[in-house]
């Protein structure tokens, strides 16, 4: 199996955790690194210039790349790709398109994102699914006036990954919440109404303004894993 950057990010990380390389040690550097894990330099680079945008590691020209003595630690969100997500976890992704459709957007949507009432926005509903059941029910509000250009087909790619491989975003906010399911929300996920779900709601901003407001409503027993 190839590896990619994050995997050499995590086994990087493992090392220094495990005082493989101490505080203030040296690395190995790239091409050490690049051989030993059998991936192309470039890979490593990545793995490395994360770490030390972490407050990790620090890299040096001509001094090499040396474990921190104190990591500063930096919080920084990066939204994932829900296929991307699923396929990590050892299983088949698919996704269905419940709803779409141009609208005025209700109040506390366009408040939220700063907009004027009655803005008309975007309506998607997309499920995601994994292994074949129900993963995540995406609830979106989507500003055309933010987009460069026309979007895609969002039956054919899912308005997460596109909106993530293709709008630079400058800001936003998330929270996290326990709630009840909603009828909707326990019929689409195969649930009793009333389950406590993990539902986490996102705003984007742009370089051209608000982007999109999102409700991602998890099915029953999912568990979401930060790494800091």
């Amino acid at each position: 199996m190839t590896l990619g950057w994050e995997d050499i990010r995590a086994e990087v990380l493992r090392r220094i955790r495990a005082r493989d390389w101490p505080p203030g040690a040296l690395i190995p550097g790239e091409e050490a690194l690049s051989a030993e894990f059998g991936v192309a330099r470039a890979t490593v680079n990545r793995a490395l210039r994360e770490l030390a945008e972490a407050g990790v590691i620090e890299r040096k020209k001509r001094a090499g790349t040396r474990v921190a003595e104190l990591p500063v630690r930096r919080a920084r969100l990066e939204i994932p790709v829900i296929r991307l997500d699923v396929l990590s976890r050892g299983l088949t992704y698919d996704f269905d398109l419940l709803a779409d459709r141009l609208t005025a957007a209700p109040v506390p949507v366009t408040a939220r994102l700063g907009l004027p009432e009655a803005t008309r926005m975007r309506y998607l509903e997309t499920l995601h699914l994994a292994g074949g059941r129900p993963y995540v029910l995406e609830s979106r509000w989507l500003n055309p006036a933010a987009l460069s250009g026309p979007p895609p087909d969002f039956a054919t790619v899912s308005a997460n990954e596109w909106l993530v491989t293709h709008i630079s975003l400058v800001s936003g906010d998330i929270a996290f919440t326990a709630e009840p399911a909603s009828a909707r929300e326990a019929d689409v996920l195969g649930a009793a109404p009333g389950t406590a779900l993990l539902v986490a709601e996102r705003t984007t901003h742009g370089t051209a303004g608000p982007v999109t407001l999102v409700r991602l409503a998890h099915a029953p027993g999912h568990r979401v894993q930060m790494v800091f």
